[in-house]
């Protein structure tokens, strides 16, 4: 496996007017323009959004109905065995043999994509212990946990040392342990081994969490494509966060003509003046309180489905 840096700022999927009408009139996906950048990146939105119609056309699994998709400036439709050459797919749903072990499924799908035997083999094993089932390898994969068989789909598809991994819904079925597990997983993947990912997912924190850039869809529709980091950016608005004494607090704070609003155990200030921060430090020790937290409230992911929402109800 290769432990190089992914190439930042190269194109790896680049979509124009994408559209997917399936029968009885149902688009799943319509007049999706976007430009991918290697890297590590989320495709998130609601289920039935289209993200699962987006991961099958960039295989070639389906055919677009108009518009068109390039994955490292291939055609899927017209090149689908040099596109899944550079492409591993984790699909969603439990698709694995019961009665094999994981070296053996591992090795054959390492053949189907075209090593020889004894590269497949070799593979298989590089690819199992880097999930972290490599002691476990020879066990049939109908005694492995629900974690363990999530891993064996990601190991299936690094097999054969792909440019491009599209996870769909990685974290499918885990417990929070093994939600972070296989997440630290992603992430050492995409910043070690210079593979980008694309992680498709309905779960927006755990995309905030680890990718460095997004798609977000909504009903079909490009809802936003950017770096997390610009969508994430710190906002003008503090939070503060105490133990106890929170009323007092907001009471205090009110009474230096701050604007105070409460979001949970969190006091929310705007930052409307250079003393903001001086006037809630001399409160909070006015009042002699414990003080957890006092920094810049930082924008969520979730906040881009929120807004839209908003909008379309005004």
């Amino acid at each position: 496996m290769r432990l190089v840096p992914t190439l930042s700022g190269v194109t790896i999927i680049a979509t124009q007017a994408l559209t997917k009408t399936y029968g009885g009139g149902v688009t799943a996906l319509s007049d999706l323009t976007v430009d991918v950048d290697a890297g590590v990146i989320g495709l998130v939105g609601a289920n039935g959004a289209g993200k699962s119609t987006f991961i099958k056309i960039m295989l070639g699994l389906i055919a677009p109905s108009s518009g068109g998709v390039r994955v490292f400036d291939l055609d899927p439709v017209a090149e689908t065995d040099k596109v899944r050459a550079r492409v591993g797919y984790m699909p969603e749903n439990d698709c694995l043999p019961p009665d094999v072990s994981a070296a053996e499924f591992v090795t054959h799908m390492g053949r189907l994509s075209g090593l020889p035997k004894t590269a497949a083999r070799e593979r298989a094993s590089e690819a199992l212990r880097h999930v972290g089932l490599y002691e476990e390898r020879y066990r049939q994969i109908g005694g492995y946990s629900t974690g363990m068989k999530q891993r064996v789909k990601l190991a299936q598809a690094l097999v054969h040392d792909p440019d491009l991994l599209l996870l769909d819904e990685p974290t499918n079925g885990l417990d929070p342990a093994g939600r972070d597990a296989m997440l630290n997983l992603v992430q050492r993947i995409g910043n070690e081994f210079g593979i980008s990912v694309v992680v498709c997912s309905h779960l927006l924190g755990e995309v905030e969490r680890i990718c460095d850039s997004l798609i977000a869809i909504e009903g079909g529709h490009l809802l936003r494509a950017d770096r997390i980091s610009a969508m994430t950016a710190a906002s003008d608005v503090l939070v503060v966060e105490v133990s106890e004494g929170q009323d007092e607090l907001a009471a205090a704070l009110s009474e230096k003509n701050l604007r105070v609003s409460k979001d949970g155990r969190l006091l929310l200030v705007p930052l409307d003046s250079e003393t903001a921060y001086d006037q809630i430090l001399q409160a909070v020790a006015d009042l002699d309180l414990p003080l957890h937290r006092l920094d810049q409230r930082r924008h969520r992911v979730a906040e881009l489905f929120t807004t839209k929402k908003e909008t379309a109800d005004v």
